[in-house]
């Protein structure tokens, strides 16, 4: 499906985003990283949820995707069907409301966006706030992973580094990176990978929006990035990442994918190369 039939663009602004407030198909969920933000005050009608439901939370990589039935149970107990159009946001500028978009990319459900700056750029906007819970009408939704590209395993990683027009985008922290610092039994990051931290796309001044698309594009192509190319992106457990893989898809590079093992995996692990 084309992004022409969505009801709203992937980056929505709060003022546009507010004409929809009452479209029956929007189902609007606030997705927050304090789960205190929502009571403290969300769009009016956004219904609330738990971070930790989009990650498998077991096994010595929780990080990972959840099981088709948990996905299942998780978009049905939000209300998501077919026609929904879903606007994500948070409270931390994009990182949790990318990791649930990218959840639905995965499971081919692409009518969403991202209210762009989250609850942060709503309240600058001057707009409406209710601090009521909403809850959302359930659905019998059925989640199958059909577009399995979004994602990559530390396998595929391996066994590609180095190939050309292939890339590794480390959303991480600078000494997350180079090795200084993180609770891992390996430092430093995946072998020719390039380092934005994700708040680096992010503008301060405008209540935590993307930055300047122009200007993001000059400085991911200086690092050897270009929307051509067929890049991963990750960070501790595809968080941060979450964000990235967003901006990314904003910014043209149509083969972006989140690896959801992230450094969780990879860090831990004695069979998988590192550099420093």
């Amino acid at each position: 499906m084309s992004s022409e039939d969505n009801l709203l663009p992937l980056i929505v602004e709060p003022e546009r985003l507010a004409e929809h407030l009452d479209e029956p198909s929007l189902l609007i969920i606030d997705v927050p990283l304090k789960a205190e933000s929502y009571g403290q005050g969300h769009v009016p009608g956004a219904v609330f949820l738990d971070h930790r439901l989009l990650l498998s939370g077991e096994g010595e990589v929780p990080c990972k995707v959840p099981s088709t039935e948990a996905l299942s149970r998780l978009f049905s107990s939000l209300g998501l069907t077919r026609d929904t159009h879903v606007v994500a946001y948070d409270d931390e500028g994009g990182g949790w409301a990318g990791r649930l978009l990218w959840t639905l990319e995965l499971i081919g459900h692409t009518r969403y966006s991202y209210l762009n700056g989250g609850i942060h750029a709503w309240r600058e906007a001057g707009l409406p706030v209710s601090t009521e819970p909403h809850a959302p009408a359930p659905s019998d939704y059925e989640a199958e992973i059909l577009h399995p590209e979004v994602a990559i395993d530390r396998l595929e990683i391996m066994e590609r580094l180095g190939e050309k027009g292939f890339a590794v985008w480390d959303a991480r922290s600078r000494a997350e990176y180079d090795g200084e610092k993180g609770n891992n039994k390996h430092l430093g990051h995946i072998p020719g990978a390039v380092n934005m931290e994700w708040t680096e796309a992010m503008d301060r001044e405008r209540a935590l929006r993307i930055r300047d698309y122009a200007e993001l594009i000059t400085e991911l192509e200086a690092l050897g990035l270009t929307p051509d190319m067929e890049v991963v992106t990750h960070c501790q457990s595809h968080h941060r990442s979450g964000f990235t893989w967003l901006v990314g898809k904003a910014l043209g590079f149509e083969k972006i994918r989140g690896y959801a093992g992230s450094w969780k995996e990879w860090g831990n692990r004695d069979d998988t190369p590192i550099e420093k």
